[in-house]
């Protein structure tokens, strides 16, 4: 209704094949990275196979997209990262995302660096969001509890409000925020 053409791309977004195919498809005045994956559970629970699959699609993914996609994305385009409050926060069974989302921002301050002024780059981290992936967890009730009791505005975080802070980021309003 706004006039933009979303485009979904789905598929394991850390290959170069679909970085390369999505960089096709360019130049996009947006970069959104929304992965969300891993293996839930301690970390001593975890295996090689758990941190390397968490790892690759949550924080190197943004890179191989940034890598392919940002060559040829005007001045003034935004990339933003989806990242999650395990990054900063110790939350249970939640060790390979947690870290995984570390290192996406951790990655989104060198990118945001690096690629201005031409490209903004941020972070988005919501908290706990409403969403089906609380199902993945076995401490979901507990999760639910504390996200409602830390927030001042009495509910949890829903999707719509994630993507509202993320269209802020890639508005032109947002010009000054990376």
């Amino acid at each position: 209704a706004a006039g933009a053409e979303p485009l979904l791309l789905r598929g394991n977004v850390a290959s170069e094949r679909v970085a390369a195919e999505a960089a096709e498809l360019g130049p996009f005045d947006v970069l959104v990275h929304n992965a969300a994956t891993g293996v839930i559970k301690p970390a001593l629970e975890t295996e090689d196979k758990h941190w390397d699959w968490t790892l690759n699609a949550n924080a190197r993914a943004l890179l191989t997209l940034t890598r392919a996609c940002a060559p040829q994305m005007p001045d003034g385009s935004s990339i933003v990262g989806v990242s999650s409050l395990g990054s900063i926060r110790v939350l249970e069974n939640y060790t390979l995302v947690g870290v995984s989302k570390a290192a996406l921002e951790a990655l989104v301050r060198y990118l945001a660096v690096e690629l201005a002024p031409r490209i903004r780059v941020n972070a988005v981290s919501a908290g706990v969001v409403e969403t089906g992936a609380l199902e993945h967890f076995p401490n979901r009730e507990e999760m639910i509890s504390s996200g409602l009791a830390r927030t001042p505005v009495g509910r949890l975080v829903q999707p719509a409000d994630v993507a509202d802070a993320v269209c802020f980021l890639c508005s032109p309003a947002a010009a000054m925020v990376c």
